[in-house]
């Protein structure tokens, strides 16, 4: 298996699926990365040379950012949302979708699973609490 920009790219598969296995790059990325490398998108990875795998490298390398670089730039423009006290920083700070949608009756992805709230008894409640700060002190 060749490694791109430090991901095992799958050699069963075509060139232009198989690119999109790196953060960061998806189908259009591909076409630019390959045509700037001069290869087929209809070619296998198996097929490739070292030379094609190195060109592919630096036509990457080039011009997108990937994987670890991208990571890190997405998560301090996260982090200066938060310093600066924008609604979207708070919004992310509490895990709530950032871009306008509902969440009264949906965003489950972003807030987790549902949690019942008033539904137990007194001493289950009792219980309850007790356990989460018992489970908190170790």
């Amino acid at each position: 298996m060749p490694r791109i920009s430090g991901v095992d790219i799958p050699e069963a598969k075509r060139i232009d699926i198989a690119l999109t296995a790196i953060y960061g790059i998806g189908r259009s990325n591909v076409e630019s990365i390959l045509s700037a490398a001069k290869i087929e998108s209809s070619k296998k990875v198996k097929e490739l040379n070292e030379e094609e795998i190195n060109r592919i490298q630096k036509a990457i390398d080039g011009s997108h950012k990937v994987e670890g670089d991208l990571r890190k730039e997405i998560q301090a423009n996260i982090s200066r949302l938060r310093q600066t006290g924008t609604y979207r920083g708070k919004r992310h700070a509490a895990g709530l979708p950032a871009r306008g949608q509902r969440t009264r009756s949906n965003a489950r992805t972003k807030r987790g699973r549902r949690m019942t709230i008033g539904a137990l008894k007194k001493d289950e409640l009792l219980k309850k609490q007790k356990a989460e700060t018992e489970k908190a002190k170790a």
